[in-house]
């Protein structure tokens, strides 16, 4: 079944997990850099389980992009907006756990990908409430338009917004909404 057309979904009723904090700019007045330091805005990809092997896994369904080639895509668009951005992959919910914990004050915004953990981890649910930093869900396909038991995401209410159905571009898609938020929100991540 080839990839459907994507969608964009914001919840911008829901809070973020993280207060609401007036938006900052840095001395330079510029707009996605950290106030305090100068920083750029420091974003964490999160890939759950079996997308290390993206390009090889369901093409038709997941494109040909590998997560590496995403990865630069990602890397290449977040140098161009003054942001840092950081990797992690595992196939262990336990390990995502983990990561997730340790975003707490590491990181400004968090993309999350948790894969098939999205319809039934709790855990990573939990981890994700617990960083306390605003998340955008991003998915390769478009859940909707997939088995019913896909549909469910069990973080969706905790996300900023997801997005989904738009292959690999999605990552970047995601980054751009992630940083667009922590503009306007002003956050900066807890410290």
């Amino acid at each position: 079944m080839p990839p459907s057309r994507g969608s964009l979904r914001s919840s911008s009723s829901v809070p973020s997990p993280r207060a609401r904090q007036p938006g900052r700019r840095n001395s330079s007045g510029k707009a996605g850099r950290r106030s305090a330091l100068g920083k750029a805005y420091r974003i964490l990809f999160i890939d759950g389980p079996n997308l290390n092997v993206l390009g090889k896994r369901e093409p038709g369904m997941y494109g040909r992009k590998t997560l590496a080639e995403i990865r630069r895509d990602v890397t290449e668009a977040a140098r161009r907006e003054g942001a840092s951005v950081t990797f992690f992959q595992s196939n262990h919910e336990g390990e995502i756990v983990t990561r997730l914990q340790n975003a707490r004050g590491s990181a400004d915004g968090l993309v999350i990908n948790p894969g098939g953990y999205t319809h039934s981890s709790v855990a990573v649910r939990d981890a994700l409430i617990y960083a306390g930093i605003p998340a955008a869900e991003v998915h390769l396909s478009n859940l909707a338009r997939r088995e019913p038991f896909r549909q469910q995401s069990l973080i969706g209410d905790v996300v900023v917004g997801r997005i989904a159905g738009f292959g690999g571009f999605g990552y970047v898609l995601a980054l751009h909404a992630m940083l667009d938020h922590l503009r306007r929100e002003g956050e900066i991540g807890a410290t």
